[in-house]
């Protein structure tokens, strides 16, 4: 029966999928961030320079974690924070900011206060969270590391279990 075999002939000829997994290649999300620093480039003008200085920071943490996969695959919920941020969070923050800002000299205001600050906390938050699956990311990495020594150990080294 083709029924249940329709759509895996790339399997067979041992391709991948062209399907929404393509948005989750390390050059696809490179991309994006490419996008995105051009964006905090042109509005940089409009954006208070502490913003733009933090939110290129953002980014490079985010190019940091996707330099991670030349040596093992990200995980699943690295990829959704990569993407999402580059072409969702950050963006949207900076949007919003510059969507209350009408003129270069107007400071607006949100909640009573100034807006600077609401953006600048916002920037911060993402910054953290980028930050902590940069860490998580390399922490795997060391796990990975320290496992392979162990097989090896169990591989290469003599057994309590061998007799004399």
């Amino acid at each position: 029966m083709r029924w249940f075999r329709r759509g895996t002939d790339h399997i067979a000829a041992g391709e991948p999928a062209a399907d929404a997994d393509a948005d989750d290649r390390p050059e696809v999300l490179l991309r994006a961030l490419d996008e995105l620093d051009g964006r905090i480039n042109r509005q940089s003008g409009r954006l208070p320079g502490a913003a733009t200085v933090q939110a290129r920071w953002i980014t490079d943490t985010l190019r940091e974690i996707i330099a991670t996969a030349r040596s093992r695959p990200l995980d699943i919920h690295t990829i959704l924070l990569v993407r999402g941020m580059a072409t969702d969070y950050l963006p949207t923050t900076l949007e919003a900011y510059l969507a209350l800002k009408s003129s270069p000299q107007d400071e607006p205001e949100a909640h009573g206060r100034p807006a600077r600050h609401a953006l600048l906390e916002q920037l911060d938050l993402l910054q953290q969270s980028a930050g902590q699956a940069l860490l998580a990311t390399r922490h795997a990495d060391a796990d990975a590391l320290t496992s392979q020594g162990a097989f090896l150990r169990a591989k290469f080294t003599r057994s309590d279990l061998d007799l004399p």
